[in-house]
């Protein structure tokens, strides 16, 4: 993609994230945007090919364009069953607290079993982004992890700092680890690692199109930097060389949705 077609595909994507064309709207006619967006014919007709195949845009007739319509519900067919029986919660003590970890002792009764005290280990707030760009590679670290003693891929991500928001997190720990400055993201999902012991709120971010603007910084997290390409990802999986609950999270996801595309968010 020249300088010229990336600027009118970025401007396209721009304009229907920041709510100029909505869900359901037509884009103008060719002859409209080759005058307002400065390019020429067969160059637009190749970005909107490109915003087609990846969902952006639907096409209609010969040369009508509209944004698709927003999805209801994602498909999902199945309902909440309601409130359940809760576990009783008397208390609980804390046996070790430092800045990384938190180990408490929590004194439960859960339905129909007697009262006991379970083990809740609390960790950080973590923030995970993976990073596209217009050849569908993802922004990924290969780097040496010691508690598994291996070697392995990773997304860039880190603690969220007290008095930072997620995004931000996620923004920063991706520009200090790779040396590459996100266009923007947008959180998809947040999930707990371990949700019957550990709890670690980890928050996951995706976004298409970065700006390189050095060397890492952060030389504790660094490691190999790479765009490796999203159709390696299901070999890595099947070599075990992806390292940590949210890179394989975020990853699955993109698989999930390739076709889509990864969204541009505002920061």
């Amino acid at each position: 993609m020249g300088p010229k077609t990336a600027r009118v595909d970025k401007t396209l994507r721009e304009w229907i994230a920041s709510g100029e064309l909505s869900p359901g709207d037509k884009l103008p006619s060719e002859r409209a945007l080759v005058e307002k967006l400065d390019i020429g014919r067969t160059a637009l007709r190749q970005v909107l090919a490109r915003l087609v195949a990846e969902g952006v845009l639907e096409v209609r007739g010969r040369s009508s364009y509209t944004v698709p319509a927003a999805p209801v519900d994602e498909g999902v067919s199945v309902s909440s069953p309601g409130v359940l029986e809760q576990w009783q919660i008397y208390g609980e003590r804390t046996v070790y607290d430092n800045r990384w970890v938190k180990l408490d002792l929590v004194d439960v009764e859960p339905p129909g079993v007697e009262r006991f005290e379970h083990h809740v280990v609390r960790l950080q707030h973590v923030s995970i982004a993976a990073v596209l760009d217009d050849q569908d590679r993802v922004l990924m670290l290969w780097r040496y992890r010691f508690v598994p003693d291996k070697w392995g891929w990773e997304l860039p991500g880190g603690i969220v700092d007290a008095g930072e928001d997620a995004l931000s997190t996620a923004l920063r720990e991706v520009e200090e680890e790779t040396g590459w400055r996100p266009d923007a993201l947008e959180h998809v999902v947040t999930y707990q690692p371990m949700v019957g012991m550990v709890d670690s709120p980890h928050e996951i971010f995706v976004g298409r199109g970065a700006q390189h603007v050095g060397d890492p910084t952060d030389v504790e997290e660094a490691g190999h930097v790479e765009w490796v390409p999203l159709a390696d990802i299901p070999g890595l999986m099947a070599r075990d060389e992806l390292m940590g609950s949210g890179t394989l999270v975020a990853l699955l996801h993109l698989l999930a949705t390739r076709g889509g595309g990864a969204p541009r968010a505002a920061r």
